[in-house]
């Protein structure tokens, strides 16, 4: 995920420019995001929606407790996001359930 915003922002900083000010509603707003921003897809997985043009960006993710949304990974949809997708952040999700402290990553992302 992390790898992906870093290459979005140096080859398309415009998109990334619409990315990053969805994944900050996120960490605001949580569970409260919804639609055309955020929808469920399945399994507890979630997805945040960004556009620049045609392009449609899109970061898969779940909820830890209450609050805490952690970001999974990101794709650029062509149309339906595919069942390897969402089956793989499934996985990503166990994984974080089992040993959260292995699985965390923090860093402030800037516009700049």
């Amino acid at each position: 995920m992390v790898d992906w915003l870093r290459e979005l922002r140096r080859t398309d900083h415009l998109a990334y420019a619409k990315c990053v000010p969805r994944i900050r509603r996120l960490a605001a707003l949580g569970h409260e995001l919804r639609r055309p921003e955020a929808d469920v897809l399945r399994d507890g997985i979630h997805e945040l929606r960004a556009k620049k043009g045609r392009v449609q960006y899109r970061v898969l993710y779940f909820f830890s407790g209450q609050n805490v949304a952690v970001l999974d990974h990101a794709l650029t949809k062509e149309g339906k996001i595919p069942d390897a997708d969402i089956e793989r952040a499934i996985r990503r999700k166990k994984a974080f359930e089992r040993d959260p402290a292995r699985h965390t990553y923090e860093e402030e992302l800037s516009n700049g």
